[in-house]
């Protein structure tokens, strides 16, 4: 709660009387707030220039900041600004006596003959707010510090929250008008309308894709399966679609298994060559020499793997915004959920109410940072007992809010792995190389089965018309293989990492 003093019936803010405590004054830049201003009333090109970088909140004098907010106000209505316009917006708004008037608006426009150099000044102007907002939230982090009751991995959250709102220029705000958001809407629709291809981050699933349009921003993807379904797997196999094949960054956040681990099963798909092979480091000349070349695209990737163990949904957040921050990220994939923890120095409730609280602040993520956040997630063991062994949403395990929170619930079901031999639907299909990817909730659009094609050797997923049979692929590998492009241009083997694996099916 925000400390206040009265004096004389004044009500002087705490964070005032620190600083005048320290015999300073808060950052200003007064005599440039009057100079843009006034630029802005007589050049409508100076409106232009500054009207994106600056809100009311960045002038310091509380008379700028309703000059600004009545210029804004006209723009938005594409009126004309000038003296008498502005003079008429602040009548409008029972504002013109608490600006100082006419006359003080007369004052502004006659500092100034023209709207040279008004952007330099409204980034001081902006640098001056921003210091502001500074010392605003420095203050109120020590004054949270000091309060026992509040957990200290909630206050490093929040902290890093207010730091990241800064950075981005873009200090948070309670609400926006329908107004706002309706012109927003309209860019965003025409942006895509535009935009060739997808509207989201393309999973590189054909199939997945035309259901999604692309993994869209802001949304919360579960993929959930039983243990040995694959769901690593898939997710690297997207991580590679992405990161590869659209030069796109991509954020791996891997709980249970190693960085090495993960890059050696993305060695093996990129390659084509055995993980069983990779694993022992048994590979014949021209294999090195094809995992010497084809593993280039690999290095350039804007791939980044974090293997940190048990890592909490804080850890996850701060790291996150770095990443999105200097990285560039459009995409994160978390592997999985039910390793994470709150990362409070308290346990409260039950795990089902920490999964509540880690899914909850997950969506918040993807939200906050505006891109797709893709989370693994495990089954309960109640699929083992049923006839069928196709997933549900019920099957979600330790929490429903995982369901209530996200965007898009999807499964993945391979027969194969139960010894099923021939799809339910059609007797005649095998199952061998094959996987059912299910959409089972989709908040913004349909409901759908997807095959796609699963070969295990790779670990790797595709697009189930790629190929005609599940080896096919493998046919081709081999021969490329044997190929003359791929001899060795020396003995010397790679040297082996040692890395112990886990076994396929991933």
């Amino acid at each position: 709660m925000k400390q206040s003093a009265s004096f004389q019936g004044l009500r002087i803010d705490h964070n005032s009387i620190i600083n005048l405590e320290k015999g300073k004054i808060p950052p200003q830049a007064l005599d440039l707030e009057e100079v843009v201003l006034g630029a802005m009333m007589i050049d409508k090109k100076g409106v232009d220039e500054v009207i994106d970088i600056l809100t009311s909140e960045a002038f310091y004098k509380e008379s700028h900041q309703f000059i600004f907010e009545a210029i804004h106000k006209l723009f938005q209505k594409s009126e004309p600004i000038d003296l008498l316009t502005v003079s008429a917006q602040l009548k409008k708004d029972s504002k013109l006596e608490l600006c100082g008037g006419d006359f003080y608006l007369i004052s502004l426009t006659q500092k100034v003959s023209s709207s040279a150099h008004i952007e330099f000044h409204a980034r001081i102007i902006l640098q001056k707010y921003i210091q502001r907002s500074l010392i605003k939230i420095s203050n109120e982090i020590i004054m949270d510090s000091y309060d026992e009751t509040k957990d200290v991995f909630d206050l490093l959250d929040n902290a890093e929250a207010k730091l990241y709102d800064v950075t981005q220029g873009n200090i948070k705000k309670s609400s926006e008008t329908a107004q706002n958001l309706v012109i927003q809407a309209k860019n965003k629709i025409e942006s895509i309308s535009n935009k060739k291809g997808l509207s989201g981050v393309p999973s590189g699933f054909s199939k997945i894709d035309k259901l999604t349009s692309g993994w869209q921003e802001s949304d919360l993807i579960i993929i959930a399966s039983r243990p040995g379904m694959g769901k690593t797997a898939l997710a690297l196999s997207m991580a590679s679609n992405i990161s590869i094949g659209q030069n796109i960054p991509v954020a791996f956040f891997s709980l249970e298994m190693s960085s090495l681990q993960l890059i050696t099963r993305l060695i093996s798909s990129e390659t084509g060559l055995n993980s069983e092979k990779l694993r022992t480091g048994k590979l014949e000349k021209h294999e090195w020499e094809q995992l010497n070349v084809r593993v280039k695209n690999l290095e350039k990737a804007p791939l980044y793997i974090d293997d940190t163990p048990s890592l909490s949904i804080f850890d996850l957040r701060a790291k996150a915004r770095r990443l999105v921050s200097q990285r560039d990220v459009k995409l994160i994939i978390v592997d999985y959920l039910q390793l994470m923890t709150t990362g409070g120095t308290f346990k409260t409730g039950n795990r089902e109410q920490e999964i509540s609280t880690i899914s909850r602040n997950l969506k918040a993520l993807a939200k906050e940072l505006k891109i797709p956040v893709i989370a693994l997630s495990q089954l309960s063991r109640l699929v083992e007992g049923r006839q069928s062994k196709r997933p549900l949403l019920s099957d979600l395990r330790e929490s429903g809010a995982i369901e209530q929170d996200s965007d898009i619930v999807s499964f993945i079901y391979r027969p194969e792995y139960y010894k099923i031999d021939t799809w339910d639907d059609d007797d005649r299909s095998s199952t061998e190389g094959e996987a059912e990817f299910i959409v089972s909730k989709h908040r913004n659009g349909g409901l759908e089965t997807i095959r796609l094609r699963f070969v295990p050797s790779l670990g790797k997923f595709e697009d189930i018309e790629i190929y005609d049979s599940p080896y096919e692929f493998h046919s081709k590998m081999n021969a490329a293989a044997n190929d003359d492009t791929f001899k060795p241009e020396t003995d010397q083997p790679l040297s082996s990492t040692g890395e112990e694996e886990s076994d396929l099916p991933f």
